[in-house]
Order: C-alpha cells, then sequence, then structure tokens
C-alpha cells in the first residue's frame, strides 16, 4: 500500500513539474520569439547617368497622342466584426514595483497582484457543486452580503494533469478583484514586492490568456486577475450556465 501510495505521488510531482516547465517554456519562447530582427538596409547601386543628345535632336517637338485612361473603380469597403477585446500585454499594475500573493494549487505555486485580491475567504463548510455543471466549478460559498462562486482552480488552469482527489486538499478560497468568482487553493503564503523586471511578461495570449507571465525567482505563474474573470464570466455564458 505504502509503495503504491508513493507511486501516485511520484507521478502526481511529476505531472506538477511538467505543467510548471510548460508555463515557463511559454512565457520565454513567446518573449523570444518577438525580439524585433534588426534588419539591413541593401546597399544600392547607382544609376548610370544617360549621355547627351544632340542639341538638334533635343529641340525636335515630340508629338504624343492622348491616352485614354479608364475610370478608376472605386475602392471596395470590406466589412469586418469586431475585434474581441484582448488582455494587455502588460498589465496597468505592473508600471511599477507591485505586492503580490503567493497561494499553491495542487502543488503548483501561483501569484496574484495585491492590488486585485478581493478578498481571502477559509473553507469551513462543504461546497456542494450543482447537478450538471462542468468539473471546474465547485458551487456556491454564500456569504452575508454576496454568493461567491467557487473555481476548482485544478481543472480550471491545469486540465489534464489534475493530481487525483486535489479538491480534498482546498482550504481557502482567493476572490478575484470585486468580481463574484473565486479560486480554491490548498495554501496561501505571505505577500512579497515583485519588481517588473522579474517578470518574463507575455506579449501573445492566444493560449491561457490567463497567464499574464512567470517569475523566474519563484518558480510561479503570475495570474491576469481581469482576464481570469473574463474568462470564467464567458464560460458561463458560452455554456448557459445557471450558477445562481
Amino acid at each position: 500500500m505504502a509503495d503504491k501510495k508513493m507511486t501516485q505521488q511520484t507521478a502526481s510531482d511529476a505531472a506538477i513539474a511538467s505543467y510548471l516547465d510548460e508555463l515557463l517554456h511559454t512565457a520565454t519562447t513567446t518573449a523570444e520569439q518577438e525580439e524585433p530582427e534588426v534588419v539591413v538596409p541593401e546597399k544600392v547601386e547607382p544609376e548610370p547617368v544617360p549621355a547627351e543628345r544632340p542639341v538638334a535632336e533635343s529641340l525636335q517637338p515630340v508629338v504624343r497622342e492622348p491616352e485614354e485612361h479608364a475610370p478608376t473603380p472605386a475602392p471596395d469597403v470590406e466589412k469586418t466584426d469586431p475585434v474581441p477585446n484582448e488582455p494587455q500585454a502588460r498589465p496597468d499594475w505592473s508600471a511599477k514595483p507591485f505586492e503580490c500573493l503567493i497561494f499553491t494549487v495542487a502543488g503548483l505555486q501561483l501569484a496574484v497582484p495585491l492590488v486585485l485580491l478581493g478578498a481571502i475567504h477559509k473553507i469551513e463548510d462543504e461546497i456542494r457543486s450543482l447537478p450538471g455543471s462542468p468539473n471546474w466549478y465547485m458551487g456556491i460559498r454564500p456569504g452575508s452580503d454576496y454568493n461567491l462562486r467557487v473555481v476548482d482552480s485544478a481543472q480550471w488552469i491545469m486540465a489534464g494533469r489534475v493530481p487525483e482527489n486535489a479538491r480534498d486538499n482546498y482550504r481557502f478560497i482567493i476572490r478575484l478583484d470585486d468580481s463574484r468568482w473565486g479560486l480554491a487553493c490548498d495554501s496561501v503564503g505571505e505577500s512579497f514586492t515583485l519588481d517588473p523586471e522579474q517578470v518574463r511578461w507575455r506579449t501573445a495570449r492566444s493560449q491561457r490568456p490567463w497567464l499574464a507571465g512567470t517569475v523566474i525567482d519563484h518558480m510561479c505563474a503570475l495570474i491576469d486577475v481581469r482576464a481570469m474573470s473574463e474568462l470564467l464570466m464567458r464560460a458561463e455564458r458560452e455554456q448557459r450556465l445557471d450558477l445562481s
């Protein structure tokens, strides 16, 4: 039994390490691919100067037939659909050093800027999911001022690499800014000041729009809180979920 448990733990650790490596690789390769290329201008050879024509020849009038000009067609105006809002490459709160809070989800370290941290709630009662809800939605945490929609962070962030029984280890909920969404997590660490230069920022967000960048020194992923909230609200609309 002990050997089986050790084997399962090793497999979970390997999955988490692989996923963290992928996050770091994504941010690194994105930055490298988008470095501006230095273009060296081609050497332009001077054109030969034409020889002077005889004066008599140059004084002869040149008769040109009138050219028929075809009417210029009106340019086609192509109608394009509005481009959906994309998360900013560098969030506005990253212009100067900012405070961050590290929390863990199934062994994976994540960081959230304190300026967009709504609250931290302790899970004291069981959160039951609604029938027919997706696996990433845990349920409602009732409160005196509002009901918080709790996300199974491992299922939402680490789809396909979720360790077995990861939900059993959740102890806290990180509320995303002033939204009605919260991320369930295992533990909450101390806050620290982070310099923007310590973050490998992402500028392309076609995959994992919630990932603002990675903090190499702390080996953690930095969350774009607003992008995460928008993704959750979009999932609620597109999947027509009744989460109230």
